[in-house]
């Protein structure tokens, strides 16, 4: 799933690619990419785009005196940028592609989603706080008034697990599977660590780790063209994703816990004393 560093990196893309130019068409392929109906997406026909930004992960195309066009890629979804749209329109069918939208120029992207489950959700509103998912964001971790005073009191009081935490988009925006991995393996922490235990210390170390490890994925991502940044993003984690592999910061074997419809990766030197977690739901240390 695309997260805070990949949207951020889509976000700058698209402001270089869309901003001043008209859209001509939006041809949705996948009836159930589309979650509003009022306006329709042929209401964006005809507007120039005048900004684009970032809620989360959520893409927000905002046109001049019309509606904006947000999308959530969710877990399979991605964004393609094409020099030069094919001729005529799409044609419906069992391929993965969802939505095409185009330019005057003949430029355009079209949003694809692969697998059976349909997530990737396409929204034309008036306001990006009609969308639900938009409205219940909780702050930017990247935000200039996100300090360690906020963070400490969105923990304080939170009894879950620190993955759970972190991945929480109602209370934190941005962060999902991956990156709560890697800000974990960069803070030594355990996944399953309450976060309303954390002592002050290990409150500023997280506090620390989150903001450095998402700034230097969004600098990673900074330039690189929308159809590189999955490889780009695979590149520069440490853990996630790399089971069975050595850490690169002591050497131990990668371990995962498994989930039923997701997974976890952290190294047990660095994170949780050296002790492996037991891969089952509801884990604990094993004794």
């Amino acid at each position: 799933m695309p997260e805070l560093p990949e949207v951020e990196a889509l976000k700058d893309f698209l402001t270089e690619h869309l901003v001043g130019h008209e859209i001509v068409r939006v041809l949705p392929v996948a009836i159930s990419v589309l979650k509003t109906y009022d306006p329709p997406p042929t209401a964006l026909e005809g507007h120039e785009v005048v900004a684009v930004h970032r809620h989360g992960k959520f893409l927000d195309v905002e046109t001049s005196d019309g509606p904006h066009f947000v999308t959530h890629l969710a877990r399979a979804g991605w964004l393609h940028w094409k020099d030069r749209l094919p001729d005529g329109p799409p044609r419906p069918g069992k391929g993965p592609l969802a939505l095409r939208v185009a330019l005057e120029t003949g430029e355009g992207f079209d949003l694809t989603e692969a697998g059976t489950q349909k997530r990737l959700a396409v929204y034309v509103v008036a306001d990006p706080q009609e969308v639900p998912g938009v409205a219940r964001l909780g702050p930017d971790p990247l935000a200039d008034d996100f300090d360690e005073t906020r963070f400490a009191a969105l923990l304080k009081d939170e009894r879950r697990q620190l993955k759970g935490a972190l991945r929480d988009q109602i209370l934190i925006a941005g962060v999902g599977n991956a990156y709560s991995d890697e800000i974990l393996h960069a803070a030594k922490m355990s996944p399953f660590k309450l976060a309303a235990s954390l002592t002050p210390a290990e409150t500023h170390t997280l506090y620390e780790a989150l903001r450095t490890t998402l700034k230097e994925a969004v600098e990673r991502s900074r330039g690189v063209a929308a159809g590189r940044l999955k490889a780009e993003k695979k590149s520069g984690l440490r853990v996630h994703g790399r089971t069975g592999r050595p850490c690169p910061v002591c050497g131990d074997t990668i371990r995962e816990v498994s989930f039923s419809d997701s997974s976890l990766q952290y190294c047990p030197t660095c994170q949780t004393g050296g002790k492996p977690l037991a891969d089952r739901r509801m884990s604990k240390l094993l004794k």
